[in-house]
């Protein structure tokens, strides 16, 4: 059976990059948390699920981390490129503002 979640379209407008930073450490600590919940189950089934989860959260942490990473990376490179040429990149702004008010205008 296969569950549709209309919220996580990506024609969602409030899905941004820090919302789903914010969903993927919800995720990670929910998921630590039913593991030390479920620490006293007892069963060779349940210590290899618990084992691929502590895998899968390794990974989603380190995932987490690499995005916050090159987030603040591209910040950053932004911030020095509009520091360096502000007139330029007011004048950049100001053509992509007009192109975009032309384009909305014609519809």
């Amino acid at each position: 059976m296969e569950e549709h979640y209309h919220n996580m379209t990506p024609e969602t407008p409030g899905l941004t990059r820090e919302k789903l930073l914010e969903d993927l450490r919800v995720l990670i600590h929910d998921a630590e948390q039913l593991l030390k919940s479920g620490a006293d189950e007892a069963g060779e089934k349940a210590a290899e699920l618990r084992a691929k989860l502590q895998e899968s959260l390794a990974k989603a942490k380190d995932t987490c981390r690499r995005l916050e990473d090159r987030a603040v990376a591209g910040a950053k490179a932004a911030d020095r490129v509009i520091r360096e040429h502000p007139y330029e990149s007011l004048g950049v702004a100001f053509g992509v503002g007009v192109l975009l008010g032309v384009l909305i205008n014609r519809r």
